[in-house]
């Protein structure tokens, strides 16, 4: 009997939606008859997805969705899957894929985004010696596990957090800067904004840091990519050629395993080793005196 084959795919389209709430019911009915799981943000300027099933109802989605003229160039960004990646189907819609919170007036304008860079090409930029700033627009907890080397890391929780820490990014106006993240999703609306802003030589790394390593595996690129289902990171590398760089928040020795927050009111993902993870892990002294005070609270309750 043929094993089952399962692929996962990472893709996103900026493209005017009139009725999101339809295409989103249209999205959820094609893909419970595929049997696909997985997250699919819609809204009014796109679509935002990251979707598991056999391989060959992946490949038949990506058939339909390429049917729609406003979907013919999106990316597929395909990798193996097991199955067992997402719980649940979610279709939903929000106001923006991703929520930046400040308007982009350019946005939609020829020239408005940062020009797309190849992979092939930072990486010829990368081994030339060129003087360029590689900006990653990924949160905090996501670049702790990998990252480009020398590449700037503002301290984002989310990517709200863009124009709270633009003044630490100001340094790099003049420079030739190139944004990354995970797929390419947030760096189009990282390097408008950045435009808006007045930097002047802004480009984007086209298919995001998913395309590079699958290029370029142990190359710039160190650590794992941090991603948002059961696999919770991935890399392209050998084993033996895998570096890591993660390191736990309450010990610092080196690892790549995540936990939630064991405070209610936080549970932020952060790396924590099995030997600091004793089923209440927090991620720093202000959680611990959260749980701590709550605990007290309820003995008194008894």
């Amino acid at each position: 009997m043929r094993k089952q084959s399962f692929s996962i795919i990472l893709f996103y389209q900026y493209v005017k939606i009139s009725n999101p709430k339809k295409f989103r019911d249209e999205q959820f009915a094609m893909c419970t008859q595929l049997g696909l799981r997985g997250r699919t943000i819609v809204a009014t300027e796109g679509v935002n997805g990251t979707l598991e099933g056999e391989t060959k109802a992946i490949n038949k989605y990506c058939r339909e969705m390429k049917k729609d003229r406003r979907f013919r160039d999106v990316v597929f960004k395909k990798s193996v899957g097991t199955g067992k990646n997402f719980p649940r189907l979610s279709v939903k819609v929000r106001s923006e894929l991703v929520t930046l919170g400040k308007p982009i007036k350019n946005f939609w304008k020829k020239n408005g985004r940062g020009t797309y860079m190849k992979p092939a090409d930072l990486r010829q930029a990368i081994k030339s010696g060129e003087k360029i700033k590689i900006i990653d627009m990924r949160n905090a907890y996501e670049t702790e596990v990998g990252n480009f080397e020398n590449s700037a890391l503002p301290p984002m929780q989310n990517f709200r957090d863009l124009p709270k820490v633009l003044p630490q990014l100001n340094q790099f106006k003049n420079d030739k800067v190139v944004t990354v993240c995970t797929g390419g999703i947030r760096c189009e609306k990282a390097s408008a904004y950045l435009k808006q802003k007045g930097f002047k030589n802004v480009y984007q790394l086209d298919g995001g840091i998913v395309s590079y390593m699958k290029k370029y595996p142990s190359r710039d690129f160190k650590g794992s990519l941090y991603v948002f289902d059961g696999r919770i990171t991935m890399h392209f590398d050998k084993k033996a050629e895998h570096v890591v760089v993660g390191k736990c928040a309450l010990c610092d020795t080196p690892s790549e395993r995540y936990v939630n927050c064991s405070n209610d009111l936080c549970h932020v993902h952060f790396i924590c080793c099995e030997r600091c993870d004793k089923g209440m892990a927090v991620c720093g002294k202000k959680c611990e005196t959260r749980i701590r005070v709550n605990e007290k609270v309820y003995a008194s309750r008894i």
